[in-house]
């Protein structure tokens, strides 16, 4: 999905479950939307209208399961979804099985159903169950302690395409709730891409403070969620009230 690039790829979260707005931000000039269905409110039908509102700009689509299910990961991929990215994985055999999920049988369990399916264009695409696991990219979420103490064991799972470090939830794991710039949390964060990275396989964080951004960018992340949706717009319309009505003094954080 991001093999080759010459710099960190940029990305936005698309969390509002709107089509308009997974449009509006394909065509803002950064190089993926992550598609949540883990928390936010997306369903199969509203992520499918996303992943066709998009597919008409030069974005790279990735879409989180809310959970690494056999049977959720089958419909996303059913449904066209060609990039994965999936939540709370802590160790080199739940990778290994979530790897299983995305390949059809005998080198997995993924259960076939092409011909009913938006991803083989409803068995338009020749042998499309022959090379369907060349389509498909798995990214797993590094997220707690335990996924860290694992992460290069992780990585070199084969069919693991790639890592993604969500720093909210593992400054929660490590008792720092809320704090995803404790020296702790970052210690973790830039320990995993330096794991990853040896492992050969691109590396993601969720990072939108720019200047955290550019922090882990330096330290070699592959590619990063610097802003979301609901966020920008939750930003934005609180700095028009403030312009034109009396500012609160609060100053909210986007992530």
């Amino acid at each position: 999905m991001l093999a080759g690039a010459d710099r960190a790829q940029i990305g936005l979260w698309v969390c509002s479950g709107s089509p308009v707005a997974a449009e509006i931000c394909a065509g803002s000039g950064v190089d993926w939307l992550l598609i949540d269905a883990e928390h936010a409110p997306n369903g199969l039908e509203s992520i499918l209208a996303q992943l066709q509102a998009v597919a008409a700009y030069p974005v790279t689509p990735l879409v989180r399961a809310p959970i690494g299910d056999t049977v959720i990961i089958k419909q996303l991929l059913d449904l066209g979804a060609k990039n994965l990215l999936i939540p709370m994985v802590d160790s080199a055999e739940q990778a290994a099985g979530l790897v299983a999920a995305t390949r059809y049988p005998p080198a997995g369990v993924r259960g076939v159903g092409s011909a009913l399916a938006r991803a083989s264009r409803w068995n338009r695409i020749d042998d499309y169950l022959g090379g369907a696991a060349d389509l498909v990219s798995l990214f797993v979420q590094v997220e707690t302690a335990t996924a860290v103490d694992n992460v290069a064991a992780i990585a070199a799972v084969d069919g693991v395409d790639g890592l993604f470090i969500g720093p909210s939830d593992l400054a929660a794991s490590m008792g720092f709730l809320g704090r995803q710039d404790h020296p702790e949390v970052v210690a973790a964060v830039e320990h995993c891409i330096r794991e990853v990275k040896a492992a050969g396989k691109p590396v993601g964080v969720n990072a939108f403070a720019p200047a955290t951004a550019d922090r882990y960018i330096a330290a070699g992340a592959d590619f990063v969620s610097v802003g979301a949706d609901v966020a920008l717009l939750a930003r934005a319309s609180e700095a028009l009230a403030a312009r034109y009505i009396a500012p609160s003094g609060d100053e909210r954080a986007s992530y």
